[in-house]
């Protein structure tokens, strides 16, 4: 007899698995939304830093532009907490949507539960063997691209406003230097450690915008699990 042609069943669930499954997408759903509120405080806090310091650096003419270096270091540090929040977001999301995507989407299409996929496979071994699913440099320039980049280039913008016009715009290369001065520092070495600080941030943007998730695991990573994981990053 030919093995090829042999049909293999497809394993079925039961109702009582089922509704078990239910449950527990609703605490994966319940957990990701957690993380998701905590990512939108940090993101509200850096937000506020950078009005308020907005306000003070042109609340009159003789105002120091201080506050927007100060407040892109506190706005540096918003970034590092929401990137170490945003892996465990990814990790709850991630297996949330494989549910969504290989349970119920089978039964919206009228397929009924299937697991010939092999995402409960998959499903086990992150509840055995969990493990982040993104790096923390990947969640850094995830941040970056989608809120930070943006809140360190309105400051950036605020700052070059403020020593090119305000109070008065500039005659020479000089005022610059002069109104970039923060106390005994040179405006010079102001400027390029801005440079180097915001040229940091776009490098890690730029580099982990292709970059695989995962690259920290300890253990081998396995074909099906890591197939499946793409997959569902890629629908989400």
């Amino acid at each position: 007899m030919d093995e090829s042609r042999i049909s293999v069943p497809t394993p079925t669930l039961n109702p009582t698995e089922i509704s078990a499954l239910a449950h527990l997408y609703r605490g994966e759903l319940y957990r990701s939304t957690v993380w998701r509120t905590r990512l939108d405080a940090t993101t509200n806090w850096a937000v506020v830093t950078t009005g308020i310091a907005l306000s003070l650096t042109f609340s009159s003419n003789t105002a120091s532009p201080l506050p927007l270096v100060l407040v892109g270091l506190l706005v540096a540090v918003f970034l590092i907490i929401e990137a170490r929040r945003y892996r465990f977001f990814d990790f709850w999301r991630i297996r949330a949507h494989i549910l969504e995507v290989y349970f119920f989407g089978p039964i919206l299409l009228g397929q009924g539960a299937r697991t010939d996929s092999g995402w409960n496979e998959v499903l086990y071994q992150d509840y055995r063997h969990p493990s982040l699913h993104i790096t923390f440099m990947e969640a850094v320039g995830r941040r970056l691209r989608r809120n930070y980049g943006w809140i360190f280039a309105i400051q950036v913008a605020a700052y070059i406003g403020k020593l090119l016009i305000h109070p008065v715009p500039i005659d020479t290369l000089d005022d610059v230097w002069a109104r970039a001065m923060i106390g005994p520092v040179p405006g010079q070495l102001v400027i390029l450690a801005g440079l180097l600080f915001h040229g940091t941030w776009m490098v890690i943007a730029y580099k982990t915008y292709h970059s695989r998730r995962g690259a920290d695991r300890v253990r081998p990573p396995r074909p099906p699990r890591d197939r499946l994981l793409d997959l569902a990053r890629g629908a989400s």
